[in-house]
């Protein structure tokens, strides 16, 4: 019979992968609760099927052919596909899934959210945040927003809110009249590549970065809060500091912010507009904006 129209079991592929990860038939029959001799018939029908040995097998370990790779490689994403495609299908059963910088999730949405579950207590959200400056999309999420150095045109984006950097401090930090006081303050980075204060002391004629005292943090959530403390002066974007203005907890005492012409957009995965949560999601998102007939 033609081996194309003969395919592997998918349960010969999960053996096979179990049996990769942890290196032992015995492991692996464990973790999938069957025998040690059922996964061995299983990882030799896929070997019977492609007519090459998949493991080497000595009495100490186990480890993959150069074949076993290639095969190892198309059953995960052939397993990933199939898990795709069935929260496409049937994604009502799981939470809207959406990822972005923790700074952001913690100083934007996290003051927002009362209101969403106030008008859709129906919907669960699932909120995956990463430190990383760069927010990497990832197949799970249904949704993700980022920072960009300008407005997308993707019909899959909707920008949230335009980046506008303002310096920020506790109340009683001292006078800070002028960009000439900041030189007896620390200046305090949320990123390692301290561009927002260089950004900001170019256009509003400070020193040259080199000439100021300096404590770097990796989170803008960790220098707003070091701000508060009355550690020095944060540089930030206006929209993060927002509650803690209004609160008292910090005070922008040097003007206007400054508008960058980035953007802060949220993007959706493709298939997430299958999740019947999508629609009212991106509408609440759409309100936050300003842009209640924002098209998505």
């Amino acid at each position: 019979m033609d081996k194309i129209r003969h395919v592997p079991s998918l349960q010969a592929m999960q053996a096979l992968m179990e049996v990769a990860e942890s290196g032992s038939f015995t492991q692996a029959a464990q973790r999938l609760c069957l025998t040690q001799s059922a996964v061995s018939r299983q990882v030799q029908q896929l070997e019977s099927h492609f007519g090459v040995p998949l493991f080497v097998r000595s009495s100490r370990s186990v480890h993959l052919t150069p074949e076993g790779e290639q095969v190892l490689a198309s059953a995960r994403s052939i397993l990933e596909q199939l898990k795709t495609l069935e929260e496409r299908l049937s994604p009502q059963n799981r939470p809207f899934r959406i990822r972005m910088h923790v700074s952001l999730a913690v100083r934007w949405l996290l003051p927002r959210l009362s209101d969403f579950y106030r008008r859709h207590p129906q919907i669960s959200l699932s909120i995956e945040t990463v430190a990383t400056e760069i927010v990497e999309p990832a197949s799970d999420s249904d949704a993700y927003i980022i920072y960009l150095p300008e407005p997308s045109s993707d019909p899959a984006s909707l920008t949230l809110f335009e980046e506008a950097l303002v310096a920020v401090c506790a109340p009683g930090l001292g006078t800070l009249d002028s960009v000439d006081d900041l030189q007896h303050f620390a200046l305090l980075h949320g990123s390692a590549d301290q561009q927002g204060w260089r950004r900001w002391l170019a256009a509003n004629g400070g020193k040259a970065l080199s000439e100021y005292r300096h404590i770097p943090f990796n989170l803008d959530e960790l220098a707003l809060d070091a701000a508060a403390r009355g550690l020095g002066v944060a540089m930030t974007d206006r929209v993060l500091a927002e509650e803690s203005i209004e609160r008292g907890v910090l005070v922008a005492p040097l003007g206007r912010p400054l508008n960058t012409g980035g953007v802060y957009a949220v993007f959706l995965q493709p298939g997430a507009a299958f999740h019947p949560a999508c629609e009212p999601v991106m509408q609440w998102f759409a309100e936050q904006s300003g842009r209640p007939g924002a098209n998505h």
